[in-house]
């Protein structure tokens, strides 16, 4: 089911989510498909968007679900960085789809986390999935990009 998407200034979106439990795994599969189904929405509508994490539609767990070429689901991830190498990026948000924020973010980061065989998982990520993979675990911290703007004048409105 497509789910609303909670924007900037929501209360929920600034809140750390908890942790999945095992014993959840059965249960998380519905926040899966709205996950996935919202996804899917939003792409349609603004051709764009290629990951979403729970509390962006109000659900305080620790799950992230991206979808390139194939679905991925991330339970309870973990990021790890192994160097101090930063990039600056324009970073967008589906939670404020008419606005860029310039941040700096690891180049590099692992990413470890559980699947729904709740398998341990770990990904070496560099570049933009880097970058995405850093912006969805913000949110599950309660973490906005416009929070790790570089600065004030780090705000853009994109052309529509």
């Amino acid at each position: 089911m497509v789910r609303k998407i909670l924007l900037l200034g929501d209360e929920q979106l600034y809140e750390v989510s908890a942790e999945v439990d095992k014993k959840e795994i059965s249960q998380i599969r519905n926040t899966i498909t709205n996950l996935h189904d919202t996804l899917m929405d939003y792409r349609n509508r603004y051709g764009a968007g290629r990951a979403i994490a729970a509390p962006q539609i109000g659900i305080q767990k620790r799950i992230i679900y991206m979808f390139l070429d194939h679905p991925v689901v991330f339970i309870n991830p973990v990021l790890k960085f192994p160097d101090e190498e930063m990039m600056e990026v324009l970073d967008d948000c589906m939670s404020f789809p008419d606005l860029y924020v310039r941040v700096l973010r690891h180049k590099r980061c692992t990413i470890e986390f559980m699947d729904l065989d709740w398998k341990p998982c770990s990904w070496e990520l560099e570049g933009d999935l880097a970058e995405l993979l850093q912006h969805e675990c913000d949110h599950l911290d309660g973490i906005l990009a416009t929070m790790r703007a570089i600065d004030n004048k780090s705000f853009v409105f994109k052309d529509i």
